[in-house]
């Protein structure tokens, strides 16, 4: 391979294996992901992992804590307040009737921190953390079974939602190109599973659904009492980049903000992006430079793509205006 090319991932994987303190500090798993791409035969490994077993716990430690979380810290106390409040009302929820439990939906454009904050939350309330997939799932009563196997304390995330045909609302115009598959897993098991009489087993639960796509939700499963409060994911803002400067660099003011922050008022770039490229340097200067041009980047690719959306819209409405 290319000797520039070799030494970059050489000095990239060395950088990484060092990096266990910074990792922690800024909120961050610590693991990195690599995309090998190219024709076949090119050294690429075609070896592949594939795990299938049982319902299971693992340890979290994930690191991430609402200090590290990049959004507006108006979003952030407003969660923190009602997890807060949600956790104090043991006996509220016994006079009313209502199973200890709340569910919390995030949604928004991918990387802009959904899994970080179900860690952040996780972390803040020393809760266990219960991850379904329910693409694996194979009928409403193994669904049940999971929930019942879960303990009191604990949070139980659904990510990617929308991706299960069964949570979609049927009247998605992408429904009408699927084909009718008889599935055992049901929309009403997952009602169940979210606010139904097996729902109340256990105490202090909190259930959390993440997506990308809330549109795409049946409208059944955002009720209250299901999904209590809706949590939008935003791109970065500058309150948010500014988290991520003082995690990353150590930096609370710079002559570039002022230019970041004008940047990402017309730019729609996501925290983990912008995590990113801070990471490239420990030099504040050649990190926030790096950070400006990334930026000026994606806003170029924004303008052409909107160019071409324009010009298509103009060529659909001047068929046939011709006159014959």
């Amino acid at each position: 391979m290319d000797i520039e090319q070799k030494k970059a991932i050489i000095d990239d994987l060395d950088r990484f294996v060092r990096r266990k303190k910074f990792y922690n500090k800024v909120g961050r798993a610590w693991k990195r992901g690599y995309l090998l791409y190219g024709p076949p035969g090119t050294g690429k490994s075609n070896d592949s992992y594939d795990y299938t077993g049982d319902w299971g716990f693992i340890t979290l430690k994930h690191p991430a804590t609402f200090d590290t979380m990049a959004m507006d810290p108006e979003l952030k106390k407003a969660i923190i307040d009602d997890l807060n409040r949600f956790v104090a009302r043991k006996e509220y929820y016994k006079r009313v009737g209502k199973p200890w439990k709340r569910g919390y939906l995030l949604y928004g454009p991918p990387g802009t921190g959904k899994s970080s904050l179900i860690a952040a939350m996780a972390n803040y309330l020393k809760f266990d953390i219960y991850h379904v997939e329910l693409n694996s799932i194979r009928s409403d009563n193994e669904l049940k079974q999971i929930l019942v196997s879960t303990t009191s304390k604990s949070m139980i995330v659904i990510e990617d939602i929308d991706c299960n045909a069964e949570t979609r609302d049927r009247g998605d115009f992408l429904d009408l190109y699927e084909p009718t598959i008889a599935k055992v897993l049901t929309l009403s098991g997952i009602l169940n599973f979210t606010d139904g009489l097996w729902s109340s087993c256990g105490e202090q639960r909190i259930i959390v659904f993440t997506t990308n796509h809330k549109d795409r939700l049946a409208p059944a499963l955002l009720r209250p009492g299901r999904m209590d409060m809706h949590i939008y994911m935003s791109y970065c803002t500058y309150d948010g980049f500014k988290t991520l400067a003082s995690n990353y660099l150590g930096v609370t003011d710079h002559p570039l903000f002022g230019e970041i922050e004008t940047l990402l008022k017309n730019t729609e770039v996501s925290p983990a992006e912008i995590g990113e490229e801070l990471m490239r340097s420990d030099d504040a200067d050649v990190a926030l430079g790096g950070l400006v041009e990334f930026i000026n980047r994606k806003k170029i690719e924004g303008n052409r793509m909107e160019g071409r959306e324009n010009d298509d819209e103009h060529e659909v409405s001047g068929e046939g205006s011709g006159e014959e």
